[in-house]
């Protein structure tokens, strides 16, 4: 059985990311491969992280000389188990171990994270200029959203230590992020992105089908249906795409083939403001809105959304263990949390356009 590909790679130190041993040598330096293959992993969207016993505050010191810091989330420099550190990058990205990766020269720190964590790949330092070309290290397909994964997380800490430290309340906090969603028609260059959220989202995703390359890229020239991707910025920058909308156009509803979007995304209100949206979007249009659900172990939120936002069960069933949820459209107000930019579902352009409050 093939391995799933590695999301995190976690890095040893001394003698491994680096020639010699911090404490000893003091001038420590990276090799040129080995700064490639950092560089490689991480243009490919594989997170890294380090897990060393050394001194934090110099180890950090001497990885920002070095010019590689800005490459590690979630560092653990510290003097404890290396199994501990290891559990503790995976859980604060809430990565299953099987897609974590650790690499040391010490036969014994490598001893010691299998032994504790047995899901995880363990490597030799000898190993590391080879994992580029390894198959668990070579994403069927990279995005540009992967390309910028590292940075999307790095924003994604400072903002959660934000909202820490924010005393008003999640509403309060959530105005002062500035956020942006904007909805747009898919392009060809948009497909890989868009297969990969069917296939990955699952806690928000309304029916669980994975759509396939061939098919996405098929519906994006029948003029029945939309093929929309979703995206979110914040002042702390990009969340890169983050929803995929399926639609279509029946004579007498918008039909909702399916309604995904990350769960990195929820607290934000995301799915809700799409539902409103494409309410509003049906009652300008002056047509019903249907959705396909199909109830599944891990999307129970998503049912909730659909049924918050005023979906009621409808007479069809279309098989599979899928069911048409309707609701009769009426006019909508944007959120007052985030703003939408998106197209007229009833315009042939793709122009996109602010989401007004409707006047009164």
């Amino acid at each position: 059985m093939q391995q799933p590909t590695v999301k995190c790679l976690v890095w040893d130190l001394d003698n491994t990311l680096w020639q010699g041993t911090l404490l000893e040598d003091g001038e420590v330096d990276v090799p040129a491969a080995v700064r490639a293959v950092v560089r490689e992993l991480d243009a490919r969207g594989i997170l890294q992280s380090v897990a060393s016993r050394n001194d934090h505050d110099h180890a950090w010191e001497r990885l920002e000389k070095l010019g590689l810091a800005e490459y590690f989330v979630l560092p653990q420099i510290n003097w404890g188990p290396k199994s501990a550190s290891v559990r503790a990058i995976a859980d604060r990205l809430n990565f299953a171990l099987t897609t974590i990766a650790f690499v040391d020269d010490q036969p014994a720190e490598r001893a010691e994270v299998a032994h504790h964590l047995p899901e995880v790949r363990c490597y030799t330092a000898e190993d590391v200029l080879e994992l580029p070309a390894r198959p668990d290290f070579s994403p069927a397909m990279v995005t540009a959203d992967a390309r910028n994964r590292r940075r999307m997380y790095q924003a994604g800490f400072r903002r959660e230590t934000e909202r820490s430290e924010h005393t008003g309340t999640d509403e309060e906090f959530l105005r002062t992020l500035g956020l942006e969603l904007t909805i747009h028609r898919a392009s060809e260059e948009d497909i890989a992105r868009v297969e990969e959220l069917t296939l990955r989202t699952s806690q928000m995703n309304a029916t669980g089908v994975h759509y396939s390359d061939e098919t996405l890229r098929a519906l994006l020239t029948d003029e029945r249906h939309e093929v929309l991707v979703t995206s979110l910025t914040d002042r702390f920058g990009p969340h890169g795409a983050i929803g995929v909308i399926l639609l279509e156009r029946r004579p007498e509803a918008f039909h909702i083939k399916l309604l995904a979007t990350s769960c990195r995304v929820v607290s934000f209100g995301v799915g809700a403001a799409l539902l409103r949206w494409l309410t509003d979007e049906a009652a300008l249009a002056g047509t019903g809105l249907t959705a396909a659900f199909r109830r599944t172990e891990r999307n129970r939120m998503m049912e909730i959304a659909y049924r918050f936002a005023g979906f009621e069960d409808g007479e069809q069933a279309e098989g599979d263990g899928i069911r048409t949820l309707a609701l009769v459209p009426a006019r909508r107000q944007p959120p007052a949390h985030l703003k939408v930019l998106a197209p007229r579902l009833f315009a042939a352009d793709g122009d996109l356009t602010a989401w007004q409050p409707e006047a009164v």
